[in-house]
């Protein structure tokens, strides 16, 4: 079993589309090998894939690969290494990301530039329960512990977000269903993509011509969402 770092938090007819969406993920990541794998979602909202067959450790490794990987609390986080969390909270002292384990990223190690973690989240366009990469530092209660930071790599992604065209960030939706709300909205032209930030996490990049303000603006009524625009 490999416990993915993506979480299925909707109900109802959207959780059973949001689960045949993530087994036709599965499939395309090791659909190739010869494995069996069931999908389900772990009482605190993780994905898990069972994976069995010749290939199970492969396809095990390709997908922790792909889309991260929750580790077993039995066996911990290691200091200094990297992994992905979701973005759970933020407050004045930070971002609280969810690893199997919560972890607060301080203030001062977001590395993303002046202003407090609550203006940080609406200019990068974060929404909760993004998957993000940060380094662990150690127990909190170790003195002589590193403090928990964003990986140089989750920092270069989102800094490059504002260097692009404009996107709006969305919650609670599969790729497809934000590719459907926008072709219904009318504003196919007006964006270059959607992409998979996660299971039910999703980033539209516009075209240079599109405002994302005004793109979220015409969404909204459709697409019962978090929303957000990188600025």
């Amino acid at each position: 079993m490999v416990v993915l770092a993506t979480k299925c938090y909707v109900e109802g007819d959207a959780r059973e589309r949001a689960l045949d969406g993530m087994y036709s993920l599965v499939d395309n990541d090791v659909g190739e090998l010869a494995v069996e794998w069931t999908v389900g979602v772990r009482e605190d909202g993780f994905v898990q894939v069972d994976v069995t067959g010749e290939d199970a450790t492969v396809a095990r490794n390709v997908l922790a690969e792909t889309w991260g990987e929750v580790v077993a609390h039995d066996e911990g986080l290691v200091p200094g290494e990297t992994y992905v969390g979701t973005l759970e909270s933020w407050d004045s002292d930070g971002f609280v990301l969810d690893a199997g384990e919560e972890v607060r990223i301080p203030a001062g190690e977001l590395g993303l530039g002046v202003g407090s973690p609550e203006q940080v989240v609406e200019r990068f366009g974060l929404v909760q329960h993004l998957p993000m990469e940060f380094v662990y530092g150690g127990n909190p209660d170790d003195p002589d512990a590193d403090p928990h930071r964003l990986a140089d790599a989750e920092r270069d992604r989102l800094y490059d977000w504002q260097r692009g065209s404009g996107r709006l960030n969305v919650n609670s939706a599969t790729r497809g269903e934000v590719r459907a709300t926008v072709n219904r909205a009318g504003h196919a032209r007006d964006i270059v993509t959607v992409e998979r930030l996660g299971l039910l996490e999703q980033s539209i990049v516009c075209t240079e011509n599109t405002d994302p303000p005004g793109l979220l603006a015409a969404i909204g009524s459709y697409l019962p969402a978090e929303m957000r625009c990188v600025v």
